[in-house]
């Protein structure tokens, strides 16, 4: 199993450090580097600003929010990188969710199945570089004629030859549907709280996915990047008590209070009698009360917490259960080195 930096996206200041903990993650064997955004910070200038002093690592996006930009737009950024890179782009992506997609890109939310297939279309259409790029829509539709439109859209090949056809598409996901279709369309999956405990809750559903016509991946192909926290220390009910806020914070405070798709996933868990509690402390503002009611046992599923020995038991536990990458935030250079050494040797 492959280590992936997550860098994640940027709190109120730009942080400190990130150029240490990327060549100590190129030094010490990792497989990739990974970038987020929400609203603030954006995936792709991080990584192409830390990735430039990388020659080994691959460069991925977890996630990239597909109504920010237009899927051309997407695979500009993508094609370009992929060029001053070398080929080591992962393109990331997902559909994030209606406070964020109506809230701050002012986009309509509504059928992201739908919206996800014809973004992840369009794509393989520039990068395939095979023909004047056009699409039916409904979402996307190109060249664009509807409202506003002065009727002089023309189909247009991307002038830059991209460096690959079949740069890999990466997908978060979390419902039923939209991991099957994950399966279906993309080359990798990046799910949000996966853990050994859960992965047989996903397993026919990622099936479904590989058994449709037309499908890109099989199951020995494809790969999941799940994300997690790991750490090596001989205090680890201390460790796991600190990471219960993070956890109440999707449970309870991200997304609304009618369609939080953090929240489905812990309820399909099996703490639907926990995240009703939790989501209605958050909301109200009483964080410390939610946070105190995330069960031990659920953080200890999600994590990799503990002494050398337990996290290698871990390690092989996640990876039996079919992840191909794990993502790993990590506070300092030093911890980078002390993650490899217990889990790369």
């Amino acid at each position: 199993m492959k280590l992936g930096l997550q860098l994640g996206y940027w709190g109120a200041q730009p942080p400190q450090g990130v150029g240490e903990l990327v060549a100590a993650a190129e030094e010490s064997g990792w497989d990739a580097v990974f970038t987020a955004e929400a609203w603030g910070s954006d995936a792709f200038t991080p990584l192409a600003w830390w990735g430039r002093e990388t020659s080994r690592l691959r460069l991925g996006t977890s996630i990239v929010q597909m109504s920010g930009r237009t899927p051309t737009s997407i695979a500009m950024h993508a094609l370009t990188l992929d060029h001053l890179s070398g080929g080591r782009v992962v393109l990331g992506m997902g559909v994030s969710g209606p406070q964020v997609v109506e809230g701050w890109y002012g986009q309509p939310f509504a059928k992201p199945l739908a919206r996800t297939r014809e973004v992840v279309e369009i794509i393989r259409k520039v990068l395939a570089r095979e023909e004047p790029v056009t699409a039916p829509g409904p979402h996307h539709p190109l060249p664009y004629d509807g409202a506003g439109a002065v009727g002089l859209g023309k189909p247009l090949k991307s002038i830059v030859h991209p460096l690959r056809a079949d740069l890999p598409i990466w997908l978060g996901a979390e419902g039923p549907k939209n991991v099957a279709q994950t399966a279906e369309i993309a080359d990798g999956w990046i799910p949000i709280f996966y853990s050994p405990a859960s992965a047989e809750m996903y397993r026919p559903w990622l099936d479904e996915g590989f058994a449709r016509p037309g499908a890109r991946q099989t199951r020995e192909t494809f790969e999941i990047a799940a994300t997690c926290h790991l750490e090596v220390t001989d205090d680890p009910a201390a460790a796991l008590e600190a990471l219960k806020p993070v956890t109440a914070l999707y449970m309870g405070g991200m997304g609304a209070k009618e369609q939080n798709f953090h929240k489905n996933v812990f309820d399909r868990m099996g703490y639907a009698d926990v995240t009703e509690q939790v989501q209605e402390l958050y909301l109200a503002g009483r964080r410390d009360e939610a946070a105190a009611l995330v069960p031990d046992r659920l953080v200890d599923e999600l994590h990799v917490v503990g002494d050398p020995g337990k996290v290698r038991e871990r390690i092989a536990q996640w990876e039996e259960s079919g992840v191909t990458t794990l993502l790993l935030s990590c506070r300092s250079a030093d911890e980078v080195r002390r993650v490899s050494e217990v889990v790369l040797g």
